[in-house]
């Protein structure tokens, strides 16, 4: 995470104290989530369908248009196409 921060000109120290803070909240987050993860399997399930639609909708919004500027072949649709059907199948194989 530091390194993108460091190669955009941010100084080191810098880089370093964001990484750090960064890392702060994901361990709070994790606290926090195994606390509420405790109280039934039914608010794990929510949890998770929660953090599942906010990375869709991250890939779908951000994701996705930025690779269709960097390349504007259809290699790209094809391999979101792929990998979205290798993921259902990956869940549903029992």
């Amino acid at each position: 995470m530091s390194v993108p921060m460091k190669n955009g000109g941010m100084g080191k120290m810098k880089a370093l104290v964001y990484t750090f803070l960064s890392g702060i909240t994901t361990g709070i987050g994790a606290f926090f989530g195994a606390l509420v993860g405790q109280i039934s399997e039914e608010m794990i399930s929510i949890c998770l369908a929660i953090a599942a639609g906010a990375m869709l909708y991250i890939v779908s919004g951000e994701l996705i248009p930025e690779s269709n500027k960097l390349y504007k072949g259809r290699i790209g649709f094809i391999g979101n196409i792929l990998g979205f059907i290798i993921g259902i199948i990956a869940f549903n194989v029992h």
